[in-house]
């Protein structure tokens, strides 16, 4: 002890004495934590190089996700509740684990100009990383058009990215437009009608399809369209993430549109009942990431038959691994399973390839 030593050494020998064992300890703790953190390092690596494919039955289909929201800060380890990083950008690991599942081509979608200059930079980044075709859209969603009220969204804006994507063969679509009537706190539906026809209009311009937003709008989005249609504007397009009713399935098909549908399409037994009424045909699959996950509560659950090694807690992040809740590409392969055993049929090469055609000549 300290008051021993005092006996043998002179005092000032006795503090330098134990000095130096504070700063072995301090260097000791110092060796431990660089070990800790070396671990965690080779952990990753290790983790980095697992690569987890379908199922050998679905392996060699092809799948178009036409909903991605890739500009999303939830993909570089961003999420609202905190602001900050989580986790690391794992965006490459996610663009692998889609390809490896079938899924290589992508639509990113853009729902404010900011936000879709931020999905064309995206598809510059990586159009053709491991072997994806990415492709965006341009335009406002419903819920964000008072920016073109206040200036911050204009549609000379959204046409000169339009006219720069196409250039680079990017830019395939114009959207997210519609109206949402759920979400009147947002934008009100007078605003959001009035922008909708712009973005109508824009399409025709530019000549490109339209990616739809639909919801709760009371009739007024199919007689938006239909207007356009008789005004000979229309361009063809599809009414993503639906969640509407058997008779709005039925009013949107006459119109000639597509339907997307997703986890969110699925999620309780009258969804279900709606989209068996679609025709395959008329069936566009997406996830819309990193939202509409299929989950076990939902009525659709039951029919999937692939899953992906996910861990729990986004701040227990590894490398290589999905995310529980947060959807993304891979998935895409679960929203066919869940769509297929909706309609009572296998999940079968044919079926995909006629789904994953009309996605194709529709937007990429």
């Amino acid at each position: 002890s300290y008051s021993f030593c005092t006996l043998l050494f002179p005092i000032s020998h006795v503090k330098i004495f134990m000095s130096e064992i504070e700063r072995v300890k301090t260097a000791i703790r110092e060796i431990e934590h660089q070990l800790k953190m070396k671990k965690k390092q080779l952990a990753a690596l290790t983790a980095a190089k697992v690569v987890v494919a379908p199922p050998a039955s679905s392996s060699n289909f092809k799948f178009a996700d036409i909903a991605v929201n890739f500009t999303d800060p939830m993909f570089q380890g961003i999420y609202k509740e905190s602001g900050e990083h989580t986790h690391p950008d794992d965006r490459e690991h996610i663009l692998k684990r889609a390809s490896l599942a079938g899924v290589k081509d992508w639509l990113i979608t853009g729902g404010t100009e900011q936000e879709s200059k931020e999905a064309l930079e995206i598809c510059k980044k990586y159009d053709g990383f491991e072997g994806i075709r990415m492709r965006c859209t341009v335009g406002c969603h419903p819920t964000r058009c008072d920016e073109f009220e206040n200036g911050s969204t204009t549609i000379s804006g959204l046409e000169t990215i339009i006219k720069t994507g196409k250039s680079l063969g990017l830019v395939t679509a114009v959207g997210e437009c519609g109206l949402d009537y759920d979400r009147e706190k947002f934008c009100s539906r007078d605003v959001q009608k009035k922008w909708f026809r712009a973005q109508l209009e824009l399409a025709k311009r530019v000549n490109l399809p339209l990616f739809l937003h639909n919801r709760s709008t009371e009739g007024d989005f199919c007689q938006m369209i239909s207007q356009a249609k008789t005004d000979n504007i229309l361009m063809p397009g599809c009414a993503h993430s639906f969640t509407g009713s058997i008779d709005e399935a039925a009013e949107i098909l006459k119109l000639n549109l597509f339907i997307g549908i997703n986890g969110c399409s699925l999620k309780q037994e009258d969804n279900v009942s709606a989209v068996r009424t679609i025709p395959i045909s008329r069936i566009l699959l997406e996830t819309d990431a990193p939202w509409c996950d299929i989950r076990p509560t939902h009525a659709s659950h039951k029919h999937i038959k692939t899953t992906f090694p996910a861990v729990k807690d986004k701040k227990k992040y590894e490398a290589g691994k999905c995310i529980k809740s947060r959807q993304e590409p891979c998935h895409l392969v679960q929203v066919f399973e869940a769509v297929c055993g909706v309609h009572g049929i296998e999940p079968s090469k044919e079926v995909a390839d006629e789904m994953y055609k009309n996605a194709i000549d529709l937007y990429f």
